[in-house]
């Protein structure tokens, strides 16, 4: 082993990987998969989502594999029951109080860890509606998980534009422009990075909805030409 580089065990297999490296990534390396929701590749780790969590050495508590980096001549364990048991919590209480009807990759989640979808029925439901104010996207934050993406790769991680940001506190953050206005009057530039990394259907191209709404070939040319505020029907 260099100086440059630690070996750790994951899951039973040594691996050696450059200092500095996070678990997520040790555990890539290994070709272990690791679940995540806040994490993209094209956006800083945050740690926020704590479906990453893994296991290092029998500790007090659960580390974040995609901030937490390697330590040298740990254990990690990556499924094992208490960690599997703290993914299932996270997950049976972001569907508590989110839409996740259009996260796919969360629903995959669930079933791979038999989440409950019916516990916590008492929770507070997250309720916003939708915005529909510019041609080219609309965003319904009832679908909004509160990874950040958006947020960062409208800032430094990317488009260096600053159109997006965090607004109030506890259950009732969301994401939103400054002051809350329109996109059209906001830095935004249209460049649709937010969109690509969203994970929910928080953010969806205008084309896409207005289809799933069933608006005519003429009703989809005015309205991608002309934003306006509206609830979707049915959400």
């Amino acid at each position: 082993m260099t100086n440059n580089s630690i070996t750790l065990t994951i899951d039973g297999q040594p691996i050696t990987v450059p200092s500095g490296a996070t678990l997520l990534e040790a555990a890539a390396a290994a070709g272990i998969d690791i679940p995540v929701i806040c994490y993209h590749e094209a956006t800083s780790p945050n740690g926020l989502c704590r479906v990453c969590v893994v296991d290092v050495d029998g500790g007090r508590v659960l580390q974040p594999a995609c901030v937490a980096e390697c330590q040298a001549d740990s254990h990690v364990e990556t499924g094992n029951e208490r960690v599997e048991r703290s993914r299932r919590t996270i997950l049976e209480m972001l569907n508590a109080s989110v839409n996740l009807r259009q996260a796919p990759e969360i629903q995959a989640m669930m079933r791979a860890l038999a989440a409950d979808a019916s516990r916590f029925p008492d929770a507070r439901r997250r309720e916003s509606e939708l915005i529909d104010d510019n041609p080219f996207y609309v965003r319904d934050y009832e679908q909004c998980v509160l990874c950040w993406r958006c947020v960062q790769v409208c800032a430094e991680d990317a488009q260096f534009t600053f159109a997006l940001t965090l607004k109030n506190r506890g259950h009732d953050t969301s994401v939103a422009t400054a002051f809350d206005i329109s996109m059209t009057e906001s830095p935004c530039v249209f460049c649709g990075q937010c969109l690509g990394v969203c994970p929910t259907g928080a953010l969806k191209p205008k084309m896409e909805w207005g289809m799933e709404q069933g608006w005519t070939a003429e009703e989809l040319r005015k309205n991608t030409r002309r934003g306006r505020k509206r609830r979707a029907d049915g959400e």
